[in-house]
């Protein structure tokens, strides 16, 4: 989940009446509204098509609506922003959309070019010429070349922003798709290079080739002007797993083959070939292992104890992958958490180690060198105050640099190129301000749970802001998969909402990563309701300081997110003036058998099994739904072309919803994938569609 989520346990009614014969149950096909799971029948896209002219209707009408989209655009679109960028080869590659090139442009540069203000570009592959050639909408995934020359690649397209996508040899010197290339159909594919003539491929191969969650399970060795179909099987996974792959790393001087199977998303096998077999790598199932040139760095999830050595949950390890094949099991500690600092990620550099961590939802850079048998641990200078930092390497196998991106809520983006124990890390671009931050300020603040557990939440507002409840102010929030939510500039936010005079909050809820695993852990399955109890935690506290109130208290989500705001609708509906939930999940009984949703098994649980069924029916959105309570009003939005969270839990609840009389609006957006725009222009759209509903509702 770009792969890129209980509540308080209550009476909830075993059945609700809808007409003569819509009865609301634990049995499935009891649901009137499956049909609105079919993606793209006609039936189903005439109701999207009359949900979405009434959305339109009401929001976009009028100079205010115009005014905003046009300004979102606008702001997407600037030339002014930082392309990013990645080294391959001696070039430095960027892909870039503005209003001249709506599908978008891959285009690359060199460094001392780069450092230009107004950099010369070389474009590869112009994405708006080929979709018009091809009579596709093509939207950019990515390229994997081949080293160590770096004139291959194999180029990822998607369909209107779908996960799945075709991959598509390459050739960059000439700059056109190589003839009678590799290409590999449409599919939630892994390819990995092995030599110019030879691809792993893990794709989808027909019936059984897939896992239950969608993934593929068979990897196979793809020589060139060999037919796919008749590739030998190199590796394959189970059919219940969420997927399994073989891929080569070819670092010069350290090329291996691995191969990995995931049951779960948060357990993994690893395995090393040696010789003509796989052999698996020791380590905790739900450990993850990373393996750079000759080191081996295992990020644990739970305590592990090995080699008369107790390691705890949340801690990063590190050992030389060749002593640890010839059987020692005495790691170095890199980092160990405590119960207000985890590790919010590392990237190896060709000498050293660069640590993120984060304590108490701040950012702090470390470089760790190995020396002697020890690690020297040096501080990188930190960045400002409620800000976000991300670091990584600029080439790995050749050098020391890093790039280093700092932002923060009321701070665009300004990148940095390091040297490890170099100079002071060079600015390279700053994004410009896209909305007007005077006599705005950051605080962070505490909630208290409901079982006393403090969670932070950041709170951007007007310096001189008025505590007297009549704030509108908007909630967001994720609280799942161990991810956190950190201060961002979220440009949209700032002229949508904060320049009007809104508050916008970020809630650091149980089920991220904020605090390690530990806090995400403490959410799972039939603890989900701890998430949903901090997030409203954060709702009644800022309504005890005087912030807002209900009716101008709103809540955002998308994906897992949608699901949190999707409780906080049927739930908590007194906290709340208006919500809206962006591709999410809702139908928590039959989420497991739509698209990716198996895979999510070990976040939620199984509905399969009477007893998790009767924790996950405690915080299904969809079934809890009753037709005599009062909601809050609500926008969904999702895409016709999501294939990870699929379409239909938005369209069931909406419809649902307004089968019971309550007054809510729906948009889908046909194109756009998990992130429901394929475009700036899309973007804009559901963006501006979003804070205008929440406005007009709020303040």
């Amino acid at each position: 989940m770009s792969m890129r989520f209980s509540v308080v346990l209550l009476a909830v009614a075993s059945s609700l009446t809808l007409g003569a014969d819509c009865s609301w149950g634990d049995e499935p096909k009891n649901d009137p509204f499956r049909w609105l799971e079919e993606v793209s029948s006609d039936k189903t896209l005439a109701w999207v098509k009359e949900r979405n002219a009434a959305c339109t209707d009401e929001l976009t009408k009028g100079p205010e609506f115009a005014a905003l989209n046009e300004r979102l655009l606008k702001n997407l679109d600037s030339k002014d922003r930082i392309p990013s960028i990645s080294k391959d080869g001696q070039w430095y590659y960027n892909f870039w959309r503005d209003d001249e090139h709506k599908r978008g442009l891959w285009r690359r540069t060199t460094l001392d070019e780069y450092r230009k203000d107004k950099p010369k570009w070389e474009t590869v592959l112009d994405l708006d010429a080929l979709s018009e050639k091809e009579k596709e909408n093509w939207v950019w995934q990515g390229a994997t070349f081949l080293p160590p020359k770096y004139e291959r690649c194999l180029i990822a397209l998607s369909r209107g922003g779908a996960d799945a996508g075709v991959e598509r040899e390459f050739d960059v010197t000439s700059r056109e798709f190589v003839k009678d290339g590799f290409t590999i159909p449409e599919a939630k594919s892994r390819v990995s290079w092995r030599d110019v003539n030879t691809l792993y491929v893990s794709t989808d191969f027909g019936p059984n080739s897939l896992t239950t969650s969608g993934y593929p399970r068979i990897t196979k060795e793809w020589k060139r002007g060999t037919k796919l179909a008749d590739a030998p099987i190199v590796f394959e996974g189970k059919p219940d797993d969420m997927s399994a792959a073989a891929y080569w790393d070819l670092t010069l001087g350290y090329e291996r083959e691995f191969a990995s199977r995931r049951p779960t998303i948060f357990t993994n096998e690893l395995y090393f070939r040696r010789g003509s077999q796989f052999v698996k790598i020791e380590k905790p199932d739900d450990a993850f292992v990373t393996i750079v040139r000759n080191w081996m760095y295992v990020s644990l999830r739970k305590e592990w104890t090995v080699g008369n050595q107790k390691y705890p949950a949340g801690a990063l390890l590190a050992i030389q992958f060749e002593s640890f094949l010839k059987g020692d099991r005495a790691f170095d500690v890199l980092f160990e958490p405590t119960e207000r600092k985890s590790l919010a990620g590392f990237s190896a550099t060709r000498h050293h180690v660069i640590l993120n961590e984060l304590e108490n939802v701040a950012n702090h850079l470390y470089v760790l060198t190995p020396s002697d048998g020890k690690w020297k641990r040096e501080a990188i200078p930190d960045a400002a105050r409620f800000s976000s930092a991300v670091v990584s390497p600029v080439d790995p196998d050749e050098s020391d640099d890093y790039f280093l991106t700092v932002s923060g809520f009321l701070t665009p983006s300004t990148l940095f190129l390091g040297t490890v124990g170099g100079k002071p890390a060079e600015k390279l671009k700053a994004s410009p301000a896209f909305f007007n931050t005077n006599g705005l300020e950051v605080t962070q603040h505490e909630a208290i749970s409901k079982d006393a557990t403090k969670v932070p939440y950041f709170q951007v507002a007007r310096k001189d802001l008025k505590l007297d409840g009549s704030n509108p102010t908007l909630l967001y929030g994720y609280g799942g998969f161990q991810l956190s939510q950190t201060p961002t500039y979220r440009a949209d936010t700032g002229a949508s909402w904060l320049e009007k005079g809104g508050v916008f909050v970020t809630a650091n809820i149980r089920g991220g990563g904020e605090f390690g695993p530990k806090w995400h852990q403490s959410a799972l399955k039939a603890n989900r309701h701890r998430a949903y109890e901090d997030f409203a935690a954060v709702a009644d506290d800022l309504v005890k300081r005087k912030v807002t109130t209900q009716k101008h208290l709103g809540a955002m989500g998308r994906s897992n997110g949608g699901l949190l705001v999707g409780n906080m609708l049927t739930l908590y509906p007194d906290k709340f003036g208006a919500i809206v939930c962006g591709s999410p999940l809702l139908d928590m009984q039959r989420y497991h058998k739509l698209l990716a949703g198996a895979s999510w098994i070990d976040e939620y649980g199984d509905p399969d099994k009477p007893d998790e069924w009767a924790s996950l029916k405690t915080f299904s959105p969809y079934y809890n739904l009753q037709a005599g309570n009062k909601y809050p009003r609500t926008l969904f939005t999702t895409s016709t072309r999501d294939d990870r969270v699929h379409p239909g839990h938005a369209r069931k609840m909406a419809a649902k919803m307004i089968e019971m009389g309550h007054d809510v609006q729906f948009y889908e957006n046909i194109e756009g994938g998990h992130s429901a725009a394929a475009d700036n222009k899309q973007a804009a759209f559901m963006s501006a569609l979003a804070y205008m509903f929440l406005w007009k509702e709020l303040k």
